[in-house]
């Protein structure tokens, strides 16, 4: 051993300080995090503050996020990701979902052309001398790289010195926003976890801590950046987060037709029941196209990945087509998150802080209950008819974090007792699904945390899964196919008990005992008191709908009644299911450009929202009866 190294090694012995061979391994990104700063001149608490609003320090197992960012630094390389698809590649669905008017098939436009700010990793192959494949799949090397953008950033306007109030300029760019409010609002987060500090431990065991240090950063840096001056002037958003008007068109078309959105005047009209999160199936600037085609399909917000930026489209008041299912359309706001539910990409902290920013707005607005039968994924919105049902879409997917996304919505799931009812919630970091076709058919796809628990046919893994006669109308049990829910559940959703067997426990599913793994020291659930619906007593069955639907009489002459066609389930007496929330029947008709012509009609039919399978479904009031939870 060389002397120098013979002095420091006593040296640390003395003082007390452990080398850093001799650190705990789970403590390497930390150490990696502060190599990179001190290598590149950027302060620790910056660099770990950029990391935390990209990926909370993850590795995501060295792929891609939904804006095509690699690595706890989120290096972009959207040329190797080759991020892609749209809204066809998770169903059929009719966007609309109103049997009134012609079903809409709309076609995207053609792709649009990657901007350059989704490829960083270029930039920081040039600063380090690493390989771009390296610095995708090594987390060391990435955070290399993304310091050295920090660093060149920094350079790039001027700016010196090690005090972190002074980095405000390149954090803001980092984002790769191009207009002030954006870059703001990202370095704004960032500057706030700064203050705040956080810890956790990553998806591969690393732990990471950054302490809350006090910093008033210096936001005059922004204006050296030369972005696009914006405003949020005309649209519906909270005040902390940048928003622009990027309005969807209402327009008449030919042959009596218009697009892409329907008149209200809502809540007065019609009460706001849910909020449904989508992911675009697109990158950002396609999908700002195709929201601006008359002809296409309609949503009130999207969310960019990269940053957290949000665009308005459809004002609240009115009607987008956005989920599928008519009654859900008029009675909710849609939120398009960018990403690609198939795909197996993760989405980034920035986005997740953003929509539960505009999510906690809307929902005190609109007194929308900050629970899973509110606010609903796509994949929840039920099928319409017995036809649509295997057509509708399943996204944002088993890899959005719906138990993160309610702890920014300061809704966390919790028990609340073992009294027969259970929340469904995984470790998200530690539960990966061993599913497959992400990219390829039949092919495994990265293993990766998720919040879908898979139910079994019995208390055993090795046991089929249950039959969804809706998704696989041949009598064929469920797959792992990425696409085919047809036997699982998602975080937030709950569930009456059917019964438990040691670590096995098993819920009403779509007319089935569904089991799943919940060991007590390891659960996938927490247990919850709440109401269940369940058969009034001297019926067999009862008929479960798609959409909660006034009875014929409450239809005026000139309105054609929609038809009450039940789905292809049974609900038999003796089951059991969640009671989400009590419906007014209603229907919205909207026929015509002229919103004058347009009518809600209302019935006296009542309505329960039940958590039935996957999706939420509805049966008729007078058909059932609610008891509390805990029941027999």
């Amino acid at each position: 051993m060389r002397p120098a190294l013979i002095l420091a090694t006593v040296t640390g012995l003395v003082l007390g300080v452990t080398p850093a061979s001799a650190e705990p391994a789970d403590q390497a990104r930390q150490r990696d995090f502060r190599a990179a700063a001190a290598e590149f001149g950027v302060p620790e608490s910056v660099l770990l503050g950029v990391s935390y609003l990209e990926s909370r320090w993850d590795a995501n197992a060295g792929t891609p996020s939904t804006s095509a960012g690699y690595g706890p630094m989120h290096l972009t390389d959207v040329r190797t990701a080759n991020t892609g698809g749209t809204h066809h590649d998770e169903g059929t669905e009719d966007p609309r979902g109103d049997d009134s008017r012609p079903r809409l098939d709309p076609e995207p436009g053609p792709p649009v052309e990657q901007l350059p700010k989704l490829q960083t990793v270029n930039d920081a192959a040039a600063l380090t001398g690493v390989s771009t494949e390296d610095l995708r799949a090594d987390a060391k090397q990435n955070i290399r790289g993304g310091a050295a953008l920090l660093a060149k950033y920094q350079k790039e306007i001027g700016a010196v010195g090690d005090n972190a109030a002074d980095w405000y300029g390149a954090v803001a760019r980092y984002g790769g926003a191009g207009d002030t409010g954006s870059a703001a609002t990202f370095a704004n987060e960032v500057f706030a976890t700064i203050n705040q500090g956080v810890e956790r431990v990553t998806d591969d065991g690393q732990r990471v801590k950054l302490a809350a240090t006090s910093v008033q950063p210096n936001k005059q840096q922004l204006d050296k950046l030369g972005l696009r001056k914006s405003s949020s002037d005309n649209t519906e958003c909270p005040r902390t987060l940048a928003c622009e008007w990027i309005p969807a068109p209402y327009q008449e078309l030919p042959d009596n037709d218009y697009g892409n959105h329907d008149k209200a005047n809502r809540p007065e009209s019609q009460e706001i029941k849910y909020i449904v999160i989508h992911d675009t199936e697109g990158q950002w600037d396609g999908v700002l196209k195709m929201v601006q085609d008359p002809t296409y399909v309609s949503w009130q917000y999207s969310l960019r990945s990269a940053d957290g930026h949000v665009a308005q489209h459809v004002k609240a008041k009115d009607v987008a087509w956005q989920a599928g299912n008519w009654f859900i359309n008029a009675k909710s706001i849609g939120l398009e998150h960018e990403g690609f539910a198939k795909l197996g990409t993760w989405y980034t902290e920035a986005m997740y802080r953003s929509s539960a920013k505009l999510v906690r707005y809307l929902a005190a607005k609109y007194r929308i209950p900050l629970d899973r039968a509110h606010i609903i994924g796509h994949d929840n919105v039920p099928g319409t008819t017995p036809a649509t049902v295997r057509g509708m879409h399943w996204d944002p997917g088993p890899y959005w974090d719906w138990a993160h996304y309610f702890d920014l919505l300061g809704a966390p799931f919790r028990s609340t007792g073992n009294l027969g009812l259970v929340t469904i919630k995984p470790d998200f970091a530690t539960n990966k699904p061993a599913f497959i076709g992400c990219v390829k058919a039949g092919e495994p796809c990265t293993p990766r945390g998720s919040t879908s628990v898979i139910l079994h046919t019995a208390p055993d893994a090795n046991s089929p899964l249950l039959k969804d006669p809706g998704l696989r109308p041949d009598g064929s049990p469920g797959t792992m196919e990425i696409s085919d829910h047809s036997s699982r559940v998602e975080t937030g959703q709950q569930y009456a008990v059917a019964e438990v067997r040691g670590d096995w426990t098993a819920i009403w599913y779509l007319g089935q005992k569904g089991w799943f793994h919940n060991p007590r020291k390891a659960p996938n659930a927490v247990g919850g008191v709440g109401f269940v619906v369940t058969p009034k007593q001297g019926k067999a069955t009862v008929p479960v709908y798609g959409r909660a639907y006034p009875e014929a009489a409450a239809y005026p002459a000139h309105i054609t009644p929609q038809a009450l066609a039940p789905l292809q389930y049974t609900f038999s007496a003796g089951e059991r299911y969640s009671l989400g929330q009590a419906l007014q029947s209603e229907y919205y008709w909207a026929t015509t450009f002229d919103p004058a012509n347009h009518t809600v009609v209302r019935g006296k039919t009542k309505y329960l929202q039940i958590q039935f399978g996957h999706r939420i479904m509805f049966v008729n009031a007078d058909d059932v009866d609610v008891r509390p939870s805990f029941w027999r």
